[in-house]
C-alpha cells in the first residue's frame, strides 16, 4: 500500500468515514446535488430515490437503517431535511452528515434565491402561476412514493395498509400534528398491531 493510501485510509477513519473514501464521499455530494433539484415538496420527496441509490445500489444502508433514520429525524423537533442528515451521518459520520446536506442543500437554495427574486419581480406572470399549480400534483405524487417507500410494501400486511389509511385520513381531515401520528403508528408498531 502506497504512503498516499495509507494517508487517506487513517484519515478516513479519524474522520469516522466507516470505509468510504473521499471519491465516494464525493459521488454522495453529486446525487443529493441532483436529488435537490428534484426536490418538489422538500426533500422527503426524494426519499425514495434515496433509498434506492443508499440502499439498494450502494449497500451502504439497510432498508432497516433506511427507515429507522428517516423515522427519528421526523420525529425529532427541527425541520424536515434532518433525516438526510441523519443518512450521511449513518453512512459515514461526520463527513457524510456534511456530504449529505452540502448536496441537498446547496443547489435548491441558489434555485430558491433565484427563483425568489424572479417571482417578486413577475408576481402576476400567468405562465408563473400555471407553473405553481401545475406543481401540485407532482408534489402529491412524490409524496405518495416516499409513503409507499416508507411503509415497505414486500412486507407490509393489512393491518399496516390499514394504519397508513388511517393516518392518511386523519392527516388529511384534521390538523393533528404529524408527530402525534407517528407516536400512534410508533405505539401500534410497538404492540404488533401492524
Amino acid at each position: 500500500m502506497s504512503v498516499l493510501a495509507d494517508f487517506t485510509a487513517t484519515l478516513g477513519q479519524a474522520a469516522g468515514l466507516q470505509g468510504l473514501g473521499v471519491a465516494e464521499l464525493a459521488q454522495m455530494i453529486g446525487h443529493f446535488m441532483v436529488l435537490s433539484m428534484l426536490a418538489v415538496g422538500g426533500a422527503i420527496t426524494t426519499a425514495p430515490d434515496m433509498n434506492r441509490w443508499l440502499v439498494q445500489q450502494q449497500g451502504w444502508l439497510t432498508d432497516a437503517q433506511f427507515t429507522a433514520s428517516v423515522a427519528l429525524a421526523q420525529a425529532a423537533p427541527g425541520p424536515n431535511i434532518l433525516f438526510v442528515a441523519l443518512l450521511g451521518w449513518n453512512v459515514a459520520g461526520a463527513a457524510g452528515l456534511v456530504a449529505a446536506m452540502a448536496g441537498i442543500m446547496a443547489p435548491s437554495s441558489v434555485l430558491a434565491f433565484l427563483v425568489g427574486r424572479y417571482g417578486q419581480r413577475n408576481a402576476q406572470s400567468r405562465a408563473l402561476r400555471a407553473f405553481t399549480t401545475g406543481m401540485a400534483p407532482i408534489t402529491v405524487g412524490l409524496l405518495v412514493s416516499t409513503g409507499w417507500v416508507l411503509a415497505n410494501p414486500g412486507q407490509a400486511g393489512a393491518g399496516t395498509w390499514a394504519l397508513v389509511a388511517a393516518a392518511a385520513l386523519v392527516s388529511w381531515r384534521t390538523k393533528l400534528p404529524p408527530v402525534l401520528l407517528i407516536a400512534a403508528g410508533g405505539l401500534v408498531g410497538a404492540l404488533g398491531g401492524a
